[in-house]
Formats: C-alpha cells, structure tokens, sequence
C-alpha cells in the first residue's frame, strides 16, 4: 500500500510539471498569465463538480474553516500567477528548484511562526538549499533578474500556502482541493474582462490551453491519493523526483538544460530538503518504537514532528 502511495505520488508530480510545461509554452505564445490560471481554475473546478458532487452533494462544502479555506486558496492564486510568470522568464528546471526553496524558507521561519523548537538539522538544511539557490541565482548564470526574483518571491508564497494547508488538516482532502479550484474560479472571472486578449492560437494550442484544467485536476488527484494511503514523511523525499521531469520536459520541449554550476546548485537544493525529509522520519519512527514507561515514571511525551519537518505537501498549481 505504502508503494502504491509513493508511486501516486510521483506520477502526481510529473503530471503537475507536465502543467508547468503548459503554461510556459502558452506563456511565450502571448497567452496572458491571468487566462492561463483562469481556465486552469475553471477546468479544474468543473471536472471535480462533474465527479465529486454527484457523490457528495453539498457534504463537499462541509469544513472546520471557512476563513483557511478562502485564506489558502488566495494564497493558491498568488503562487500560481507567480509561477506562472516565473516561466515565461526561466527555464523550466531552474524555476521549478527556485520552488522547491519553499520548504527550506518554511523550516527556516518555523521557529517564529509556528513556535517550533530549533533543530540542528533543519539549520544545516536551510544552510544548504539556500547555498544551492545561490548557485542557481548567481550573477552570470544568464537568468533573467525579474524572473528570479519573482521566483523567490514564489517560494515565500507557496511556503505561507503549505502552512494554510497544514492547518486544514482536520478537513477532507477533496474539501480543500475543491475549494482551491474554486477560489481560484471566482476570484479570477471578474478579472478577465481587462486581459482577454488572446493571440491567433491554433487549435492544438487551444487543447493545450484547456488541458491545464485536466492536468491540474488529475495531478492534485492523484496526491491525494497518494497522502490517503502513505503517510507524508515517507513521500516527502520522493517530492525531489519532480526535478527530473522538470529537467526532461525543458529539455524535450524548449531545449533547455541547466549547466554544470546550475545543476549542482539544484543538486543542494535537493539533497538538503531529502536530508531533513530522512532525518524527520527517523525521529518519527525512534518516538513511535519508543516503549511506554509506567505512569509514575513517565517523563513528558516527546511532541511529534511538526507540519514544518514534512512541508512538502500538495502543490499549489
């Protein structure tokens, strides 16, 4: 069952970065970033009412926070936009290893924002993705200076994004993707008056336009899956893989490949967030298999591992 989990996981993941590689063509074709999210939004939104509502009904609606639901999905939108535009500037690859810094800020602003206690790991991991994001940033790497910065500002959304969503745990997984979409669908229609300004677009770029929905719907689909059936400290190392698709459809699709000094930065970036990933999940497993003591003797029970150790969580596109 675990393995089915992680296998979801990743094809989840590839789906989504198959997305990626869609909104970064339409983007250079002159589609605006705004239509692009819109119609991902919408298609998203309409496939999972097609699907859930007739088996759900307005159950689909029940949650404990309406105000996190809205929260995270504006959060959703902002990291969406951002990426978006991030594409259209950088490289496939090196905008998706900017995202994966997300977590890194995430353990780095635990301790303030979610009262954690300060572990010598997680330092060593912030220490070393953020060495890996300045090789990948680094003057004369030939990235546009707009799109890395937007690119960070990126990963700074998606990290306060993951935190709403660790704080919607107690609802329904398909809840909160459902909303997701559907904030994103409100929020946005009212928008579209000032940015439909489409290019002759053919039609196999109108399919690509409209399969974002369904890539976006099927790659959040399967994660949940995924997070049903496996627990989140054994998939949060798989999330790296996504790097692999990211680096192959860049190259496949735009002729893109990251350099040697490049690739080595996505490499730290990678290995700090596995490391900590690893080093959680050992923690958790060594507090699990810890033998109860009598209660006389009880010391206080170890906390669990916070949201922050395992922040790799569903995507935000």
């Amino acid at each position: 069952m675990k393995s089915n989990g992680v296998m979801l996981h990743v094809l989840g993941l590839w789906t989504l970065s198959c997305l990626d590689a869609s909104g970064k063509y339409l983007g250079l074709v002159g589609v605006p970033v705004l239509l692009v999210a819109w119609v991902r939004y919408a298609v998203h939104t309409a496939l999972s009412s097609a699907i859930l509502l007739p088996r759900r009904g307005f159950g689909l609606f029940r949650t404990r926070s309406l105000r996190g639901q809205l929260l995270r999905g504006v959060l959703m939108i902002g990291s969406t936009l951002l990426f978006f535009s991030v594409l259209k500037r950088v490289p496939l690859a090196e905008a998706t290893a900017m995202n994966f810094m997300a977590p890194i800020f995430l353990m780095a602003l635990a301790p303030w924002l979610l009262h954690e206690p300060h572990r010598l790991h997680r330092w060593l991991g912030v220490a070393l993705g953020f060495s890996g994001m300045l090789l990948v940033v680094r003057p004369g790497a030939g990235l546009d200076t707009v799109g890395m910065l937007l690119g960070v500002a990126t990963a700074l959304t998606f990290a306060a994004f993951q935190i709403a969503t660790r704080r919607l745990a107690g609802d329904d997984p398909l809840t909160t993707n459902y909303y997701g979409g559907l904030v994103g669908t409100v929020a946005l229609t009212p928008l579209l008056p000032w940015v439909w300004e489409l290019p002759a677009l053919t039609t196999a770029q109108w399919v690509l336009l409209l399969s974002t929905g369904v890539t976006g719907a099927i790659g959040h689909g399967l994660q949940s899956a995924a997070y049903a059936r496996t627990p989140a400290t054994l998939l949060a190392p798989y999330s790296y893989l996504q790097i692999l698709s990211a680096v192959a459809l860049g190259w496949a699709v735009f002729g893109q490949l990251p350099d040697a000094t490049t690739a080595l930065g996505i490499a730290c970036i990678c290995g700090a967030g596995i490391a900590v990933a690893l080093v959680e999940r050992r923690l958790n497993r060594a507090m699990r298999a810890a033998p109860a003591l009598p209660a006389t003797a009880r010391s206080p029970r170890p906390a669990p591992v916070p949201p922050s150790a395992n922040c790799h969580g569903p995507r935000s596109r």
